[in-house]
């Protein structure tokens, strides 16, 4: 556990973060979170798996979600949904979780500024009376070169992943 405080303009925010289970280094393990570091942005786990297996690492798909689901669950991983419901993962920085707005067409995350969900969620938990309070908040929506795409000529060969 470690305390943050933050500074800004004049307002100060002190945040406790709960740092992370230990969890014992299984060969699978480190073999997704390696993965995971090596990806840029958010990935599936069939992805995921995809990648693992073309590096020569046998590992079925089955044990690269219960990884995944256990390296969530101990606070190691950052994850949204696709518009289609999948869940989609990648390393939490060691300073704790972060909120993501993602777009639904091409996947692009931002990371926002959620300091107010924080205090809320605080808020709410220490009212009703609960305590390991978790929380999950996906923003989605449309980024600007979805929604603008630029034109592209026959030549040119670019496109919008």
């Amino acid at each position: 556990m470690y305390l943050t405080i933050l500074e800004v303009g004049g307002l100060r925010e002190t945040s406790v973060t709960q740092l992370p289970a230990p969890l014992r280094p299984t060969r699978q393990r480190k073999a997704v979170m390696s993965a995971l570091h090596q990806r840029a942005g958010f990935t599936s786990a069939r992805e995921l798996h995809e990648a693992l297996e073309a590096e020569g690492i046998t590992i079925g798909l089955t044990t690269v979600y219960r990884t995944l689901h256990t390296l969530d669950r101990s606070g190691r991983l950052d994850v949204v949904r696709e518009k289609n419901g999948e869940r989609l993962y990648r390393p939490r920085p060691a300073d704790g979780h972060r909120h993501y707005l993602v777009c639904r067409d091409c996947g692009l995350s931002a990371e926002v500024e959620a300091g107010v969900v924080e205090r809320w969620a605080e808020y709410v938990s220490e009212v009703m009376g609960f305590t390991e309070v978790e929380h999950t908040v996906e923003l989605t929506g449309v980024c600007d070169r979805c929604r603008f795409p630029r034109p592209t000529t026959p030549n040119s060969g670019e496109q919008h992943a």
